[in-house]
């Protein structure tokens, strides 16, 4: 099974910027997928929008839309009329009831599972959606030091963004993660951190290092 990251747009807006990540789905025996979701920084309400698509040319292909919001600490799915995307494998676009009616759709949850499991856009807008917070060094806030160190804590599920400087706990600064994310993009790489693991580096061009929990 793979999800290959494609292209990521980003287009800024008035007030924030709206982007919208593509990829493709290759399941365990070799069926296909195409999708894109997106999520605009500006919107007064956290909801992402997602298209995927089956069977291009075949007769039941057509092109899924739902929204995405976050839901007890997690997020969930909702069919939607209104199209998001075209993508390479899509079909047709189905409306929320012709979606609902479509034989495959417990393949198409099955497939936005995995994305937001393993592409690391789809993580990146999962904290936009759930508000995730951070703590981050004075230097790290301000951006005069780089992030070299990264704990998703065990306890109370905060995140910390540490950089070569020694944490104070009287100057740490609270900021939601996808901020971070903005700014350093390298990010992408850790935000899967489990809940008690952590990952370091030399410098900001120098790959991560995970370390699993105690």
């Amino acid at each position: 099974m793979k999800v290959i990251e494609g292209r990521l747009i980003e287009t800024p807006l008035e007030a924030g910027v709206e982007r919208r990540a593509f990829g493709e789905f290759v399941g365990p025996h070799g069926e296909l997928a195409s999708y894109a979701f997106g999520w605009a920084t500006a919107h007064e309400q956290d909801v992402a929008r997602l298209t995927v698509g089956i069977g291009a040319g075949n007769p039941g292909g057509g092109s899924f839309h739902a929204i995405i919001f976050s839901k007890d600490g997690s997020y969930a799915c909702s069919l939607v009329d209104e199209p998001f995307e075209r993508v390479p494998e899509g079909g047709p676009d189905l409306t929320a009831a012709e979606a609902r009616a479509h034989e495959d759709l417990p393949f198409i949850w099955w497939v936005v599972d995995r994305v937001m499991e393993r592409d690391r856009r789809a993580r990146w807008m999962k904290h936009w959606l759930l508000g995730t917070t951070s703590i981050q060094t004075a230097e790290v806030f301000a951006r005069t030091e780089p992030i070299l160190y990264v704990s998703h804590d065990a306890d109370d599920g905060l995140w910390q963004l540490i950089g070569a400087s020694d944490a104070d706990p009287a100057t740490g600064r609270i900021s939601h993660l996808h901020h971070a994310v903005e700014h350093d993009p390298t990010l992408l790489d850790v935000l899967d951190l489990e809940p008690g693991e952590s990952a370091y580096r030399s410098g900001p061009h120098t790959p991560w290092t995970s370390e699993p929990s105690a």
